[in-house]
């Protein structure tokens, strides 16, 4: 499946000055990993957010990250559609927020 490059590059941009981050392609997308952690990505059109769930229960174009039929916990899919730039720039920071709680991988 491929994945919006329109949207990899914005984010490639919001994280082009932060060391701690590499992007690697995983769920059939691209992953942005802080400190080993994956923090966002982009499947197909929609931003991957790593956030807890039910902080974000209710918000416009969230929907559970699904994997082969199996939720994925921990994780949320934003559509396409509601990312424009100031959306996108407070997932980024959310998703920031939350992964600076874990602990680096190695």
């Amino acid at each position: 499946m491929a994945y919006d490059e329109a949207l990899a590059e914005r984010l490639r941009e919001r994280f082009a000055d932060d060391p701690a981050v590499t992007a690697k392609k995983m769920f059939g997308g691209l992953a942005f990993l802080t400190n080993g952690n994956m923090t966002v990505g982009v499947h197909a059109d929609e931003l991957i957010v790593r956030i807890d769930p039910a902080s974000v229960a209710g918000r416009a174009g969230v929907r559970p990250f699904e994997v082969g039929g199996r939720s994925m916990p921990g994780w949320i899919l934003v559509a396409g559609e509601v990312l424009d730039d100031p959306v996108l720039d407070e997932w980024v920071a959310l998703a920031k927020a939350h992964v600076a709680t874990l602990p680096p991988k190695k």
